[in-house]
């Protein structure tokens, strides 16, 4: 739900759901309601999801650049599919754990990587080196 808890939870799922594949939804649900670039939605058994983070795992780019410059709030998947290899190698720093946490629907770190195409490429073989220790 939006901050206000305002927002109606069918119109939430909606918006994630669209940010999986529709830019053009995704643009219009937003110019109707701002606060959805940061909405978070339950699929159940705590599968919690931002429409960054779908847009994230399904190597939407076009609907994660439209989301961040609509305010939404970066994550290390989100940094992996964009091949912001900086951001998920400051992240890794800080937590490095978080190599191992389960994003959107227990989707790995490194397959949003791979999800991210040429662009993070780099990003792939950084968690790859990683992994291999």
């Amino acid at each position: 739900m939006a901050s206000n808890g305002t927002t109606d939870p069918a119109i939430v799922e909606a918006f994630v759901g669209a940010a999986h594949r529709d830019l053009d939804r995704v643009t219009e649900m937003l110019t109707e309601d701002k606060e959805l670039a940061n909405a978070t939605w339950d699929w159940g058994g705590g599968d919690w999801e931002t429409a960054l983070g779908a847009a994230a795992h399904m190597g939407r780019r076009d609907i994660a650049e439209h989301l961040l410059a609509h305010g939404a709030r970066m994550d290390v998947f989100a940094a992996a599919m964009l091949g912001e290899l900086d951001v998920v190698k400051a992240i890794l720093a800080a937590n490095p754990s978080a190599r191992d946490f389960p994003g959107p629907h227990g989707i790995p770190l490194l397959d949003h990587a791979e999800c991210g195409g040429d662009a993070a490429a780099p990003v792939v073989e950084h968690l790859q080196s990683l992994a291999a220790g």
